[in-house]
This record gives structure tokens, sequence and C-alpha cells, in this order.
């Protein structure tokens, strides 16, 4: 007797399954998404056709160098750990329109000029034509740079395995020759992610389903053909990611590019980098002719002709093993209706409802009739506990309207009872700080000085409040 099929329902968002329909996930809770699916039960023919797994002793496996394709963009190849790995594969997401097909396309310019070998563009979005046009409007070249109009995964991979392997490492003073760069690429981009179809899969393009399942076709390729895969996926209006936030656990690097309504500069993080940090960040500025680095991001987050005003403290924060120098604006000001007001840019908000409690208990400032407002300057979004400090003093600042000398950095992560705590990296804070020409650095009580700063170590809240307001 032949086997019967078994019919199912599955939400086009979430993957989620049921055994009858219903107008709401209930994973999810979206609307009108499930739909019937059917499922043959196979378990016998699987189990039947079944072969054992190889077993394989790692001691026997030679080790070797990790190679690494260094684009050239200093940002960029700090991100993902020094270059771009053969045989990986990463996920860059962000939002529609913040530049991802504009960073993609001056990577693969500047791998394509290091001579790895032949680099393959695939686009279900664009026509040829206008991807050859942004390459050229950016200053890009364009010879040995192939492309893919075709959204069928079935279609696509063939055609880039139809050459053979030839993988050949360049150095700098010794490119690799044509004939190696003849047949299979180097470099693969697929733009996006979310047009990709497979056959095998019984479900529109664009669905939870499709993409893991051509996420998991590229991730074969990568891997079986040492060729590095590079997927681009979209960000929605609610600030999720469509479809890539359930490819994390696939891919080996996840890369966000994010941006602040107002400015022109974009930050690269990485989330997920199975070959480096997760903690560095990239700086690009947006300009006509594309992304371009920021080499010193101190200088863009503070602003020399900004005067002094009461409210504003300088602080410094690490992302990876890079220091910034960020500026803290507060705002105190008497609570209208009664019940005070807590208000936050780019610093968590739940931080400084902590803070806000440890002034008024530990330090004798008055918050319970002020509404507070914290900004940081430029649009950065800062996690750093070591920025407690200079936003306690920039809130003591503006609500005693006493000004902070614009030549002094505070340097500090406040506990519970007051106390200033400790840092990591605060060397590296320090000689940031006094690259950039401060005079005064306060810090926690502990032992480090240099000669071109004048160090104030503190170890109460109370006590750098009445010292410098």
């Amino acid at each position: 007797m032949p086997k019967q099929q078994k019919t199912i329902y599955e939400c086009s968002k979430c993957g989620a399954q049921s055994s009858k329909w219903i107008g709401r996930c209930l994973e999810c809770g979206s609307w009108g998404t499930l739909s019937e699916q059917f499922v043959g039960d196979g378990r016998e023919k699987q189990k039947n056709m079944s072969v054992s797994a190889k077993i394989i002793d790692l001691e026997k496996i030679k080790s070797q160098n990790l190679t690494r394709m260094t684009t050239g963009i200093g940002e960029l190849d700090r991100v993902v750990g020094g270059g771009i790995v053969p045989g990986s594969l990463l996920l860059l997401a962000g939002e529609p329109g913040i530049g991802k097909s504009t960073l993609l396309a001056q990577m693969t310019d500047a791998i394509n000029k290091k001579k790895y070998g032949n680099i393959i563009y695939i686009s279900g979005e664009e026509s040829p034509i206008q991807v050859k046009d942004r390459l050229e409007r950016l200053q890009c070249d364009v010879k040995g740079v192939q492309f893919i109009s075709e959204t069928d995964v079935e279609k696509i991979i063939p055609a880039i395995l139809g050459g053979k392997p030839s993988y050949a490492k360049a150095s700098e003073d010794k490119p690799a020759d044509a004939k190696a760069m003849a047949g299979k690429p180097v470099l693969v981009v697929v733009d996006s992610i979310q047009t990709m179809y497979s056959s095998e899969v019984p479900s529109e393009a664009g669905g939870i389903n499709q993409i893991r399942a051509c996420t998991i076709k590229f991730l074969e390729l990568a891997k079986e053909n040492n060729i590095a895969v590079i997927l681009t996926g979209h960000i929605t209006k609610d600030g999720s990611a469509a479809g890539p936030k359930s490819l994390e656990h696939i891919v080996d690097a996840v890369l966000y590019l994010e941006s602040q309504t107002g400015h022109d500069y974009r930050m690269l993080r990485a989330s997920k980098n199975r070959f480096g940090s997760v903690d560095e960040l990239g700086v690009f500025e947006m300009t006509g002719q594309g992304f371009k680095e920021v080499s010193n991001p101190s200088a863009v987050f503070l602003d020399d002709k900004v005067q002094s005003i009461s409210g504003s403290v300088v602080g410094v924060i690490m992302e990876g093993t890079r220091p910034f120098l960020v500026e803290v604006q507060a705002l105190v000001t008497k609570t209208v209706f009664g019940y005070p007001q807590r208000k936050s840019s780019g610093f968590d908000l739940n931080r400084l409802q902590v803070l806000t409690s440890v002034l008024t208990k530990r330090a004798n400032i008055n918050l319970t009739n002020q509404d507070v407002i914290i900004n940081i300057a430029g649009g950065l979004k800062v996690s750093d506990p070591s920025l407690d400090l200079a936003v306690c003093l920039a809130i003591s600042s503006s609500l005693l309207n006493q000004v902070v000398d614009r030549k002094t950095v505070v340097i500090g992560e406040v506990g519970l009872g007051g106390e200033i705590r400790k840092v990591g990296k605060l060397k590296e804070r320090l000689k940031e700080a006094e690259k950039l020409g401060f005079k005064t650095a306060v810090i926690p009580d502990t032992v480090v000085s240099y000669k071109n700063l004048r160090i104030v170590k503190q170890g109460k809240l109370e006590g750098i409040v009445r010292n410098f307001l």
C-alpha cells in the first residue's frame, strides 16, 4: 500500500508548523501566513538507504595557516578579522538604502585589484547594466568581475563551478597570473539572499524555508570548493533582520551596517565571527564616490569648535582594540508634570535610571524632581560601562550649571555604592586622550601615570562631584 501524504500548515515567515489552519501564527503572531504543505512519510526508505558517517582522526589532519584575502580597506579588514577567509560564508545585513551594495562594490573592486582570482557578482534585484553603472560610478575596475542575473540556485551553482579549481594566493609583489585565475572564482557575492529560491522547496522566494535552503546550498559551495561567499540581507522597518536573522547559526560571520538618521557616517559591526573578534567597529563616511574610511573616529565624534558648556563631558570607550573619545551631553530641567522623565539617545536607558538613583543616594544630587536627558554626540550607540562616570559628571554639571574643562577626559565605572570601579585597557584610553591634546584625566584610584596628563584619582562619586563642580 502506498504511503499516504500528511497535510500540514506552515508559516511562511517563521517556519512554524500546525496540524490545522489558523488565521494567526502562534509563534510569530503574523496573520494569514500559514499555507498548506504535503509531507510524505519516507522514513523507512531513508532508513534503508542510510550510510554510516566517516570518522576522521583530528590528530592526523595537517594544520594549515589561515590565509586571508585582504581588501586593503582598513576598516573592513579590521571588522572581519584581518581579511576574508577563503571557504567562508559571510552575511552582510542592513536597512534598505544604507549602502550594502556600495560597500560590496568597493570590496569587490579592492579584491579584484589584488589579483586573487575571478569574482562573480550575483544579483536577483538588478540588471547587469545597473550593476556595471554602479561599479563605474564608484570608479571600480569591471575587468575580472563576472555577473550572473539569476535567482534559481540550481542554475547558479553549476554556473559557478563551470571552471577548474584555480585558487591561487597572490602576494603584493607577485600577483596571480592570468592562467591561474581562469576557472573557479575566489569570491562570490549574492545580492540578496531574499531573492534566491530553490526548486526543491515548495514555497515562494523570500520565505524562511527558501532562505534557509538557499543559504545551506551556498554554504556547501563555500566549504567544498574553498570559495568565499558573501550574502546580503535586508532589515525590516521594525529593526529586525528579515530572514537573515535565522541564518546567523549557519554562516561564519554576520556583519551589520548601521547608521543614524541625519548623519553621513556608517558603522560596520560583527555580531558573529568565527575567524576573528566580534568587538571591532569600522567607521565609514558616505560620500558621492562611495564609502570613505574614517581612520580617526575620535575626531569625528568630538567637535573642537564647540565651546565649553554645562552638561558636556568627554569620555573614552573601547570598541574592540580601538579607543574612542565621545562627548556626553546632559540636560537637566525641572519636572513639569510631577513625574520626572528619563530620556537617552545612544546610551542605555536602564543604565541611566541606575546612575540617577546612585547620584541621588550617594552624591547628594537631588534628581527626584528633575527631568534628565542624555545624548551621545555623533549618533554613536554606547554600551561600555566606563562611560558611567562621564554621564554622572555631565548630569551634575547641567544641574548645577557648572562647566567642566573641555580638555578633561573622564573614565570610570560607577557602582551602586557610589564607588568608582576600575576599567579595562586604561593605558590605551589615556594614550588616545593624550594624543588628542587633553590635559587632565579623571580615573579610578589605580596605579597608573602619564607624564603629559594630569591624573586625578578618585574612589568615590561624591568626591569627584565636589572637586570638579
